[in-house]
């Protein structure tokens, strides 16, 4: 009688527990929340691999900034997101659970200051009561925030002006703004029509506003899903490989190019040159301290605090460690 008893009582526990969970981790199914940036993670999306590999159901959202998609998370709607360090820092910052679980590319000069022809801009200063379009909260946007520090102009001298990046391309074709910083297939369209680069992200970088976009995931679902996570990151981490070992000849009628401009609704034509001013770290570089071993974390402090300066973050983190992990990338190596 006793063992039956134990038995129901076992029964009924299991059955609150699993009912208390939420839906998506009871079943093999996943949103993923993308972006538009130029990266091989297309052609894995394209191939349909990772669903016939995991057996996962996937449903691909593309979003139109980073903060869109970490509010995203933040609500439930979805599990997993690429997002640049700058986002991410403020999710961190704000005590969102997540973790970021690999570097989707070191951005070095992917994303730029673009001024109009005509606009009179010519350098950072001569942004002072001009119209400057990025999206908020955007790698883009801290490296924007950074630049006019630099160059000691006040951003309130400055019209800066929240714009996802579809919605600065069609701004720039109407004329609407003067400058703007952000990432192809909206920067190439900026330059293809005269448009000047005052400044990269590079340039940036290297005075210490370093940025990455990055793969993050809710940390429930993910300890949940661990070996749908690990099969992600080998996926990606072998389509950043391909690229490293063949990108360079890669044409517009390449079809991984064909599948990244499907996917980012770029110009197959602007691919092979956008894609190249970003680097894809490999695996064992993932795990090391360059970057989940150590550098992202401080990274991401670094953001946090200019975030803050800003008025764009109530608080730094002590820890930003806590938000990042290199477990998954180490399990795909078989660590």
């Amino acid at each position: 009688m006793l063992h039956t008893l134990r038995s129901h009582w076992l029964a009924a526990a299991t059955a609150l527990l699993t009912a208390a969970l939420p839906a998506w981790s009871q079943t093999q199914e996943v949103t993923f929340a993308y972006q538009d940036m130029l990266v091989p993670l297309r052609t894995v999306i394209e191939s349909g691999e990772l669903e016939k590999t995991t057996g996962y159901k996937i449903t691909w959202r593309q979003f139109g900034g980073g903060g869109d998609v970490i509010r995203a998370m933040a609500s439930g709607d979805v599990q997993i997101g690429e997002a640049g360090s700058s986002p991410i820092a403020a999710a961190a910052s704000q005590g969102q659970d997540i973790r970021l679980f690999w570097i989707l590319d070191d951005i070095a000069d992917a994303e730029a200051l673009v001024a109009r022809q005509g606009s009179g801009i010519h350098g950072w200063k001569d942004l002072k009561g001009k119209k400057v379009a990025t999206p908020f909260v955007s790698t883009s946007h801290y490296q924007l925030l950074a630049g006019l520090k630099e160059a000691g102009v006040p951003a309130r001298d400055v019209n800066i002006v929240n714009l996802r990046p579809p919605e600065i391309a069609a701004a720039w074709e109407r004329g609407d703004i003067d400058a703007a910083f952000i990432w192809d297939p909206a920067l190439a369209k900026a330059k293809a029509s005269g448009g000047q680069v005052i400044a990269t992200s590079g340039s940036l970088g290297q005075k210490g506003y370093a940025t990455f976009d990055g793969l993050v995931v809710n940390a429930q679902w993910a300890a949940q899903h661990e070996a749908f996570v690990v099969a992600l990151v080998k996926a990606v981490a072998a389509a950043d490989a391909r690229y490293r070992k063949d990108g360079a000849h890669w044409t517009a009628d390449t079809p991984e190019v064909k599948a990244i401009a499907k996917w980012s609704k770029a110009d197959p034509k602007d691919v092979p040159a956008a894609i190249a001013l970003y680097r894809f770290p490999t695996v064992q570089e993932q795990v090391s301290a360059q970057w989940l071993g150590g550098n992202a974390a401080k990274a991401l402090a670094r953001t946090a605090v200019f975030l803050k300066e800003q008025g764009r973050v109530q608080e730094v983190k002590p820890d930003y460690g806590t938000f990042v992990t290199p477990v998954y990338a180490q399990k795909a190596l078989g660590r």
